[in-house]
């Protein structure tokens, strides 16, 4: 897959790790100029400077972050800053559910909302929403994570309504379990909540629905985000693209 993406400014979110360092680089060898934001600010410049990019230590689950600060002038946003909390739902924390939906949902609407006027004037632009398996189907014990996963579905649909006519598109990449620090913290709460060993998490939970019985790799999912911005892909507009090795086909 080649795309040439010189001149054109990128901001990923939860780019310290995982899937958003993988994008990071990903949009950066495309000729891109990368700017990855995330809580752990010396981790977004481990995963920037080598890239030539610029970091930002930013939290944007607090409603008071500067949304046109970090994404007014992009012409690329690739939403994909995230957290799990994994709790049946009677004993589910309400901070933690404001805390995921305002890091997972609004903080994407207000990150897109800012960024618009510059894609429209420009007449290009691309929304890149890491949504999840769990924008598509849900899972006991992650109510926070599959509300704000569907909302991300919506809100994206709706980006790509109202942009599409104006040359900015909006899609979501919907991963199954990716080989990430987040998904690795979920192994020993999952054993919890199922009533099983740490050992048997991956295989009785985590690929238990995918008919390709491996975790995702984060490249995988960023080759494609970078896809989505190529001119080949320009009629792509509200759609979801699932990873999910066959999970969503049940």
């Amino acid at each position: 897959m080649s795309a040439d993406l010189n001149g054109h400014k990128v901001l990923v979110t939860g780019g310290a790790s995982g899937i958003g360092a993988a994008c990071a680089a990903a949009f950066a060898a495309a000729g891109a100029a990368v700017t990855v934001a995330d809580l752990d600010e010396q981790g977004a410049r481990r995963v920037a400077d080598p890239l030539g990019g610029n970091a930002v230590g930013v939290d944007l689950a607090d409603p008071a972050f500067d949304a046109a600060a970090l994404a007014a002038g992009m012409d690329v946003i690739v939403n994909n800053a995230g957290i799990q909390h994994v709790s049946p739902l009677e004993e589910f924390p309400e901070e933690k559910f404001r805390q995921i939906l305002a890091l997972m949902l609004e903080a994407p609407f207000r990150l897109v909302r800012v960024a618009l006027p510059h894609m429209y004037a420009a007449g290009w632009g691309r929304i890149v929403n890491i949504s999840s398996i769990h924008g598509l189907r849900a899972s006991a014990f992650k109510s926070a994570y599959v509300a704000a996963k569907h909302g991300l579905e919506g809100l994206s649909k709706t980006i790509a309504i109202e942009g599409g006519p104006r040359g900015v598109t909006s899609n979501t990449i919907c991963p199954a379990y990716v080989r990430t620090p987040l998904v690795e913290r979920q192994i020993a709460d999952q054993a919890r909540v199922h009533g099983i060993p740490e050992s048997e998490v991956v295989e009785k939970i985590m690929l238990a629905e995918s008919a390709v019985k491996r975790l995702v790799e984060p490249a995988e999912v960023a080759e494609l985000a970078v896809f989505l911005c190529t001119p080949s892909m320009s009629f792509a507009n509200g759609s979801s693209f699932s990873l999910d090795g066959g999970w969503s086909a049940r």
